[in-house]
């Protein structure tokens, strides 16, 4: 058991020999309304997720000012892209809700943060852990800030090369970083999801747990992810694929995150230790099927 790259989290550890840590990304899918964010958190209870994810930012910070006043149609009428960005963000009080929330749930939470203001909010707090989008990974000043936490760090790695992963790794802290690989379109064409890299980045970072971020329409690239050697898995969670939102399409329902985390469990128990064996179940076809049964067994 490699021990070495395990990171603790609340009650649960993230890592080689270790189940798969699931995470339901609610992210903004909850288009700003809280009744939504607690039906999706009860979601992820029923479908026995690890812990809920979401993403806080601060609109002026993260919006490019030439892109505050152009105006879009929302659920909500028409307004200013500035408008619509704090009208989809949760405040200090609606954290407050989800935190306590999460608690009753007995459910890990924890969030994106998209700017230094964001951190400074969601260390109020304390959260178990961190992730860093795959937009934000090149942002030095946020990985800095997000590192001076202490915290473990979750880092996606859509739209990055190669160079700008060693250097993020190189920023944080190496002995609490998560590496998922990620890519990101919504949803991701399955000729672009690229599992094999959660190969390539175990053989790269052997001290570090690497996981899988998907945005891609169906379950089958996860398990392959799962069966790739990820530690984590993290899909966007929605009550309706349909739904306003840019995340929504690439997003699992309530059903099939159920069915993603029992399937992933059945594939941990399928996979084994990688030792070839002979089991006692196997024994009573043998002695029906072989015509040397202690040749057999010993050979």
């Amino acid at each position: 058991m490699n021990r070495s790259n395990l990171i603790r989290v609340g009650n649960k550890f993230i890592g080689d020999d270790q189940p798969v840590y699931i995470i339901a990304e609610i992210g903004i899918n909850h288009n700003g309304s809280l009744e939504n964010a607690k039906k999706l958190i009860d979601a992820a209870v029923f479908a026995g997720c690890d812990s809920v994810k979401f993403q806080k930012r601060t609109p002026e910070i993260c919006v490019p000012e030439d892109q505050w006043y152009i105006e879009r149609d929302t659920p909500w009428g028409r307004m200013t892209y500035i408008e619509y960005r704090h009208k989809i963000e949760f405040g200090f009080s609606e954290y407050e809700v989800i935190d306590q929330y999460c608690k009753e749930k007995k459910i890990h939470w924890f969030a994106s943060a998209w700017d230094v203001e964001a951190v400074k909010f969601i260390e109020e707090f304390n959260p178990l852990m961190y992730k860093i989008s795959s937009a934000s990974l090149t942002d030095d000043e946020l990985l800095q800030k997000v590192k001076q936490t202490k915290k473990p760090i979750m880092i996606s790695t859509g739209m990055s090369s190669l160079q700008q992963v060693d250097k993020a790794v190189e920023i944080l802290n190496e002995t609490q970083l998560m590496i998922a690989q990620s890519t990101s379109n919504y949803p991701c064409n399955l000729y672009e999801l690229n599992i094999n890299v959660v190969e390539s980045y175990k053989k790269r970072y052997p001290q570090i747990p690497i996981g899988y971020s998907g945005h891609e329409t169906g379950l089958a690239p996860t398990y392959a992810a799962v069966a790739k050697g990820a530690t984590f898995i993290e899909r966007h969670i929605t009550l309706d694929r349909a739904s306003w939102g840019s995340d929504q399409a690439a997003s699992v329902e309530i059903m099939g995150m159920y069915r993603l985390v029992k399937d992933i469990r059945d594939i941990e128990k399928a996979l084994g230790d990688g030792i070839k064996k002979v089991y006692d179940s196997e024994k009573k076809s043998m002695s029906k099927l072989r015509k040397n049964i202690s040749e057999t067994l010993y050979a």
